[in-house]
């Protein structure tokens, strides 16, 4: 920073200064002339008329005019008259101040001849007495000339000076003020409009040079500035797209594990949403499972030059395998490796858990399978096998009546074996298209009710949540069971279906308004209250069967759901 040689406001108020003082002077003068000037015209009449009181002070004396002495007094007094004392001051020239006095006393001179009698002495030197007042008066007419034309000079002078200072000054601050300071406002408009490399070149030692300084200055401050501030901005935004791109990854593989049932496809499409991640070209997924047995999945283009990454895959200190990828630095989304890693191993627990779910279900339903078969057709077959062979005996004896009876027997028992075998396989080709436990119920009954002429009434206050999809075909399976005795059995003309649910249990109600059926199902080779039990008993639950006050039936089962919530939500946070 340097100090101005020449400052604006410096020369702008020396000039204002110089106005000012050259007014001052110049109107000073001119106050000064014209006062001095006021008796000028006085002393000029009065000195001219000192001639011709001459000359009538002697026409006076030669007429012998009565009115001689007030001539003389007159003249006196035109003599002392302050016009012409005004005379004697310094601004006077010396040579009239001398000519004024030399009148005076040439006066003084003549004066004592007109006031005896020798008066003819004045009449002899009247015309030198007035020869010396025409050269008075002459000089000074010219002194008031020249002191008027003084003032002339002076306002003349004066007003070019002023003129010529205030061009200076309109020149000076046009120059010096104006137009740098149009160049500041045009800069300050580009800088506003975002282009910070402006230098102005004024080149002034002055203010508005160090106003200058300072802007280009303050110019390149704001584009270093704007530079890293846009510099930051990109690299946020860099991050911000890293991190959205992070995100959605995350998304998409998360979501991969929202399908039904987990498969290879499923895991390779997981990696190839993160291979999509920059500077990934390789992924490899290696699965290890007990005894060396495991397999892997591929994507991308491996390189032989390149070294693999590794990430173990792992869920509460179960190893699963691992994950490994190539890369093309620089890279530095280790964290987003991590965090797919760990999906991946969620996918990979879930797969295992579907798999020994979907066993269980398999041995269950195998199991059921099994008890029903062996609770209904083998016993009827083993029943059909007795009979068989006492027929073969009666056969044997030629027994006829007996074996027409034994084969009637049989014949009887072969259409109880056939219809429970229907039954069986209806009970166990139950398809649930809908996953809502209220719209699966609707559902069922829809189809019983084309079976049917009585009515069936639903009420249903039981939610889905609160069941798991096994406990709900249980509950289904029983709901049907019960349905299908009464239509089979009560002669009803309405069956009602209830189902409420409590804070920690459920209870389902089936009513019928005909004969009931409660005698039906406690008949020999009748096996539906059996399965209805065993259902019951799987949902941890118990059924009642009683006859109502107007003689139908009640089925009811009470099962809880409290366990059923808590193993749900053990589920969701494995």
């Amino acid at each position: 920073m340097y100090k101005p040689q020449v400052s604006v406001t410096t020369t702008i108020a020396r000039s204002m200064f110089f106005i000012l003082l050259l007014s001052i002077t110049t109107g000073g003068g001119a106050i000064f002339t014209l006062f001095s000037s006021l008796d000028d015209a006085g002393a000029i009449n009065v000195a001219g008329s000192l001639r011709m009181q001459s000359y009538r002070l002697a026409y006076d004396i030669e007429t012998g005019s009565q009115q001689f002495s007030q001539h003389l007094a007159s003249y006196q007094t035109s003599m002392d008259a302050a016009s012409l004392k005004s005379i004697d001051s310094w601004i006077t020239p010396q040579s009239l101040i001398d000519k004024y006095h030399n009148l005076i006393q040439r006066w003084q001179e003549l004066q004592p001849a007109l006031q005896s009698d020798h008066k003819r002495v004045y009449i002899e030197n009247v015309a030198d007495f007035v020869n010396q007042i025409d050269q008075f008066v002459f000089e000074l007419q010219e002194f008031s000339e020249r002191k008027l034309l003084l003032l002339t000079l002076s306002y003349g002078l004066g007003f070019t000076l002023i003129a010529l200072i205030a061009f200076y000054c309109i020149f000076y601050i046009q120059k010096k003020v104006v137009f740098p300071l149009t160049q500041l406002v045009a800069a300050s408009k580009q800088v506003q409009g975002g282009n910070f490399r402006i230098q102005l070149t004024d080149g002034m030692q002055n203010e508005l040079g160090i106003l200058a300084n300072v802007f280009n200055n303050m110019a390149s401050e704001l584009e270093k500035l704007y530079s890293g501030l846009e510099h930051k901005v990109q690299e946020k935004t860099g991050k911000l797209k890293h991190a959205n791109a992070s995100l959605e990854t995350l998304y998409g593989c998360s979501q991969e594990l929202s399908a039904s049932y987990l498969d290879e496809d499923t895991f390779r499409n997981i990696l190839n949403r993160l291979l999509v991640t920059d500077g990934l070209t390789a992924i490899r997924l290696v699965v290890v499972e007990e005894q060396g047995a495991g397999w892997n999945i591929d994507v991308g283009e491996p390189s032989l030059s390149k070294e693999w990454n590794q990430e173990l895959l792992y869920l509460d200190s179960e190893i699963f395998g691992h994950l490994e990828w190539q890369v093309t630095p620089p890279f530095a989304d280790n964290e987003l490796i991590s965090n797919v890693s760990k999906i991946i191993s969620l996918g990979i627990y879930y797969n295992l858990s579907q798999k020994q779910t979907q066993q269980l279900l398999l041995m269950e339903e195998r199991a059921t399978i099994a008890r029903e078969l062996h609770d209904s057709i083998a016993q009827s077959l083993s029943y059909l096998k007795i009979q068989l062979t006492l027929l073969n005996r009666s056969l044997a004896k030629l027994d006829i009546d007996q074996s027409k009876i034994t084969a009637k027997e049989i014949q009887e028992q072969l259409n109880a074996t056939y219809t429970q075998l229907r039954e069986l396989i209806s009970t166990f080709r139950l398809t649930i298209d809908n996953a809502n436990f209220g719209e699966a119920l609707k559902e069922l009954l829809d189809s019983l009710g084309e079976q049917t002429s009585a009515k069936l009434v639903l009420d249903n206050q039981l939610s889905s949540v609160a069941l798991r999809a096994n406990h709900q075909v249980h509950v289904l399976q029983i709901i049907r069971e019960a349905v299908i005795n009464a239509i089979k059995h009560a002669q009803a003309s309405q069956i009602t279906v209830s189902c409420i649910q409590n804070d920690q249990s459920a209870s389902v109600t089936i009513i019928d308004n005909g004969i009931g059926f409660c005698a039906e199902i406690s008949k020999p080779n009748h096996y539906g209250l059996s399965i209805i039990t065993e259902r019951a008993e799987r949902l941890e639950g118990q059924v009642t069967v009683n006859r109502t006050g107007s003689g139908g039936c009640q089925v009811q089962l009470c099962f809880p759901i409290q366990k059923l919530k808590q193993e749900r939500d053990n589920n969701e946070q494995v």
